[in-house]
């Protein structure tokens, strides 16, 4: 048993190395970093999308990285609308750990994107334990998928530091209530921000720019505090 906690320490002080090695390389190119996880379907690279081209016609370069289990799918459908886009393909892994994202940075740091989303593998469970080195970490829950999503998996939407509703169009055919879903998330995360959004529509999109864009300056000013 002491055999087995001194080589999870290992692993988890491996993973903490890499991920402020990635903090580190990405804020000396004043990248912002959001780690975007969710269920499976809940509509990440609908949204990714969605934000990318709101960056687009603001003047703002976007790259994302795609964490799936396989395919390369969800990259394809990315690339009409960011400004670099690289798939990661885990072989079954239920997440994406920092060290994953070392053979991207120089690209990154030469595409110069305002963001760089990580589109985590789908999962609402294993990528919340890895830090990836983000600034952001942005949790969506769909209409699609119940208002009770909170409640099961508290961990996920504890770390949250904005909470995305996704797919607001099929909300009354879904038959989701908003009110029970907010309800749940508050006795998890009492003070999350949380935007609703359509990516569809457009709806919430704007919104959802200014809220990731309040949560940079925090960090910026965290990191590097006046006086």
């Amino acid at each position: 048993m002491t055999e087995f906690v001194g080589l999870e320490r290992k692993i988890l002080d491996h993973a903490r190395q890499d991920a402020m090695f990635v903090r580190g390389t990405l804020e000396t190119r004043s990248v912002i970093m959001v780690n975007v996880m969710s269920a499976p379907g809940s509509g990440k690279t609908e949204l990714l999308g969605a934000v990318a081209d709101c960056l687009r016609a603001e003047g703002e370069r976007s790259a994302v990285v795609v964490g799936d289990c396989a395919t390369e799918y969800d990259a394809q459908r990315l690339l009409p609308h960011c400004d670099w886009v690289r798939q990661v393909v885990t072989d079954g892994v239920c997440h994406l750990e920092a060290r994953m994202l070392f053979p991207y940075l120089d690209e990154i740091a030469e595409a110069a994107p305002s963001y760089l989303f990580v589109e985590n593998v789908g999962n609402m469970v294993c990528p919340v334990e890895f830090d990836l080195g983000e600034d952001i970490r942005l949790v969506l829950l769909s209409t699609t998928e119940g208002e009770d999503k909170p409640a099961k998996y508290p961990a996920l939407f504890y770390a949250a530091d904005l909470v995305v509703m996704t797919k607001m169009d099929l909300a009354d055919a879904a038959g989701f209530s908003f009110t029970t879903a907010m309800g749940h998330l508050r006795k998890v995360n009492a003070s999350v921000p949380v935007v609703l959004t359509s990516a569809r529509t457009g709806v919430g999109i704007g919104q959802l720019l200014k809220e990731l864009r309040v949560l940079s300056a925090r960090r910026a000013d965290a990191m590097h505090p006046s006086g």
